[in-house]
């Protein structure tokens, strides 16, 4: 949830840029300037969570790029839709032999040979 103060700032400096397949909602400054350029900064829609921003807008709220992602630009086959970092959510990566995957291990293939130092 965005905190009141975001949204009275937003309301009162922000100027709208753009919006995500998320719902999360990119500002930037209508007048002011820090250091020379303008402010800009996004207003999540759910948990605030900064893996929740896509590639593009990362770019545009870190000044990589200069002009923000256009809604209609194409996507490559080789792009794959953007998730959040899952870590600590039920719906995680979860290997093979994790405690929470089952808990069984493959078995040993026996092509492990360990390592000694030669003396």
């Amino acid at each position: 949830m965005t905190s009141i103060g975001t949204r009275l700032y937003t309301w009162m400096h922000g100027e709208f840029v753009g919006e995500d397949e998320q719902g999360n909602r990119y500002f930037r400054s209508r007048r002011g300037r820090l250091h020379g350029r303008k402010r800009r900064w996004v207003v999540y829609d759910g948990p605030v969570e900064a893996s929740r921003v896509p590639p593009e807008w990362h770019a545009w709220l870190h000044r990589m790029v200069d002009s923000p992602p256009a809604a209609d630009r194409p996507r490559y086959p080789w792009q794959l839709p953007h998730e959040p970092n899952l870590t600590g959510t039920p719906e995680a990566y979860r290997p093979p032999g994790h405690d929470f995957a089952g808990g069984r291990r493959a078995a040993a293939t026996g092509d492990y040979e360990a390592w000694t130092p030669e003396r």
